[in-house]
């Protein structure tokens, strides 16, 4: 693995934040350096002690850099890249923490030069709330981390990226961006469109009866409208198509419901129940749930 003597990690949220914090935890003698475009958050990174520093200027931040983390918005990537491109230490693997890769993966392409390698990363995990205040550094414990290369992809620096997800707690997952795109369209992105959907489609008034189900279900929706707006827009085509197949089981609700035909809507509710049931056991048997 590439000796990492020092990790750079710009964006300090509750991701970058927590990253930063199991790499103190979990990897003696590296040095962890933070960056954050908000004075107001760097301030509070060095109150809470979650880097060896925190610096207020983006391409000093890197300048050493053996790794370096990108946990800001989506969206922010390409000028990011653009603009520490050349302060980049040759030989230093840059990745992120964003929820879609076929379009950052582009943007390495053009903007990042050829004496650095980039690999995308995915770890799976995190909440509805932002912030470093909120950073834990057990956060990526049994979390999956997906890792996204291309026939292009240095697999020294895949090789390195997978140790170091791996020692943060996370079990590794190779696929390709594109594929990576899909299947998160369906199993991330859509629960976020499906519970702003669902909240968005009752009253004010109507939400003070709201139980314990209605919370759990529409939790997500409290995510960060930025972040999840650049998720949306970089990866539409794949998210529409995801509208588009729960919108076909609606329909056959829908349809079930209107006819009063019970056996349907029973079918329809198990083979749910049942799809639901074979994920929660998978996931303890990987002890992905405690």
């Amino acid at each position: 693995m590439k000796d990492l003597r020092q990790i750079t990690v710009i964006g300090l949220g509750l991701l970058g934040g927590s990253i930063t914090l199991a790499i103190l935890r979990r990897l003696a003698g590296v040095k962890v350096v933070g960056y954050s475009h908000r004075p107001a958050t760097r301030r509070k990174a060095r109150q809470m002690a979650v880097a060896t520093e925190v610096v207020d200027d983006i391409r000093a931040s890197v300048s050493e850099a053996d790794l370096v983390i990108l946990a800001t918005p989506v969206g922010t990537f390409e000028g990011i890249f653009d603009e520490i491109s050349d302060a980049l230490p040759a030989g230093c693997i840059v990745t992120d923490v964003g929820s879609t890769k076929v379009q950052v993966q582009k943007w390495a392409a053009k903007r990042l030069p050829d004496s650095v390698c980039y690999v995308g990363s995915h770890p799976i995990a995190g909440s509805e709330q932002r912030g470093v205040e909120f950073a834990r550094d057990d956060l990526f414990e049994r979390a999956i981390c997906i890792l996204t290369t291309t026939t292009k992809t240095n697999r020294g620096a895949v090789q390195t990226l997978r140790r170091f997800w791996t020692k943060l707690g996370c079990s590794i997952k190779l696929m390709g961006p594109a594929e990576h795109d899909r299947i998160l369209a369906n199993v991330s992105h859509l629960p976020h469109i499906t519970a702003t959907a669902l909240i968005n489609a009752s009253k004010v008034k109507d939400l003070a009866f709201a139980g314990k189900g209605f919370m759990d279900t529409s939790r997500v929706a409290s995510g960060p409208t930025n972040i999840w707006a650049d998720v949306l827009t970089t990866n539409a085509n794949n998210i529409a198509k995801s509208i588009d197949k729960v919108t076909v089981e609606l329909g056959k609700l829908k349809k079930a419901i209107k006819k009063g035909d019970k056996k349907q809507i029973e079918k329809l509710l198990k083979t749910a129940g049942d799809k639901r049931s074979e994920l929660i056991n998978s996931k303890m048997k990987k002890k992905e749930l405690i």
